[in-house]
């Protein structure tokens, strides 16, 4: 039994608004601390927080997970104050050299949700990703 393109949308559609949640959600606590709250802002710091903005802006572009990529890597390497506010969905959902910063317990919790959500649209039963992460993770 296949899976039609508007089910797979619904299964993935949720997994996908929630990472933009939290990309947001970061965006947003990161702006009032340093280096983004001072009047003097490095170009370095405004075009980072400039992209960060247009790619919440645009998640349907060609290059969204590459840029995203970048943006996280950027995070490790020029704002390491900030990475205790980077949710680590980011990471895994951009994936590519963002899981270089990852644990490989954490690595696997996050391909044990990915198969759930895999399975539970094959099977064609009710998923939600941040239930199954919560239980994952102990916070329920």
């Amino acid at each position: 039994m296949s899976i039609s393109s508007s089910e797979q949308s619904i299964y993935d559609q949720e997994y996908y608004i929630y990472h933009l949640e939290l990309l947001a959600a970061f965006s947003a606590q990161i702006q009032p601390l340093p280096p983004f709250n001072s009047e003097h802002q490095s170009e370095d710091d405004q075009e980072f927080l400039a992209a960060l903005t247009e790619l919440q802006q645009q998640p349907q572009g060609i290059n969204f997970l590459e840029q995203g990529q970048v943006l996280m890597c950027r995070v490790v390497g020029s704002y390491p104050h900030l990475m205790p506010l980077l949710y680590r969905d980011l990471l895994w959902f951009f994936g590519g050299d963002c899981l270089h910063f990852m644990p490989d317990e954490e690595i696997a919790v996050f391909q044990r949700l990915d198969e759930q959500r895999e399975e539970a649209k094959e099977q064609r039963v009710p998923f939600s990703y941040k239930e199954a992460r919560a239980k994952s993770m102990g916070l329920h």
